[in-house]
């Protein structure tokens, strides 16, 4: 089942990304995190209080916490250094992340067997690859890196954190709903100063309209993220932590293919060939 969930876990965030990135094009950036997680908060905490999921109460639930701040400082960080570009360096950069859960699995004794190892390698040269990287052409700004690394660690920390918060059903829904509602603080509270340094909170063309026309999408793409952290960290607790954290990481392939099906955008060679090996990769890894 560790794959079933992991990979259910690459699918949702996948559509999720696809779905914040249309979303943005027309909506601040900040203000889709804080709508979509809004939004997901509300169905979480009614979930919660359905079944009883404050009795799951404990310390663990600083893991929740400690996501809910992670999380938003490197989405952040990448749609601040997708915006400096070169997108095709970035985006396959935010892959890396996929190191901090797999450490955290190797440190606590977990020992991949060699098919396992060649699928790990093969499925994360094929998320590199699927990305589209640039490798020629506009030189990339030392400040991009950087704030793609903080943001590819911040993501497999926001993994890591999220497989501790909770051992139950019931525990996981509650560690998500507060998860979400630290996403909302932590968002809110940067929303709020963007605004104060003059930058707009609503759309300039169409302000709170386009917000509440696009309510279904901002709900998707907050209950797709919820969805898949609870798959994630399901799939970590049923199987080796390293492997679910590398299934799991192939959402770019997801968003690859959905803008290819959805706006008609072609995948290039180097895009169609990672896709290819990151299908080989899970392969090997589901044999292993």
């Amino acid at each position: 089942m560790t794959a079933v969930f992991a990979l259910a876990t690459s699918l949702l965030w996948g559509l999720a990304d696809f779905g914040g990135g249309l979303l943005t094009r027309r909506i601040p950036a900040l203000t889709v995190v804080v709508v979509s997680q809004t939004i997901a908060a509300v169905v979480l905490g009614a979930i919660v209080i359905a079944t009883g999921g404050w009795s799951e109460a404990g310390p663990q639930l600083w893991f929740a916490v400690a996501a809910g701040v992670v999380g938003p400082v490197a989405m952040l960080c990448f749609y601040r250094a997708l915006a400096l570009g070169p997108m095709g360096v970035v985006s396959p950069l935010g892959s890396i992340g996929v190191a901090v859960p797999v450490g955290v699995g190797l440190m606590i004794g977990e020992r991949p067997g060699l098919l396992q190892i060649a699928g790990i390698l093969v499925a994360v040269a094929g998320v590199v690859l699927a990305g589209g990287p640039q490798l020629r052409g506009a030189p990339v700004q030392r400040q991009a890196i950087l704030l793609t690394l903080v943001a590819a660690f911040g993501f497999g920390a926001v993994m890591a954190l999220i497989a501790e918060s909770s051992t139950t059903l019931t525990g996981l829904f509650l560690a998500l709903f507060v998860q979400r509602v630290t996403n909302v603080v932590v968002g809110g509270a940067a929303l709020a100063a963007s605004v104060r340094r003059g930058a707009p909170a609503l759309p300039e063309e169409g302000g709170m309209g386009v917000i509440r026309a696009s309510l279904p999408a901002l709900a998707f793409v907050g209950l797709a993220d919820v969805a898949a952290n609870g798959s994630y960290a399901l799939a970590a607790q049923q199987g080796p932590v390293t492997v679910a954290a590398v299934l799991a990481s192939l959402y770019p392939v997801i968003t690859a293919l959905a803008a290819r099906g959805f706006l008609d955008e072609r995948l290039r060679a180097v895009q169609a060939a990672g896709a290819g090996l990151a299908l080989f990769g899970t392969v090997l890894l589901a044999a292993g």
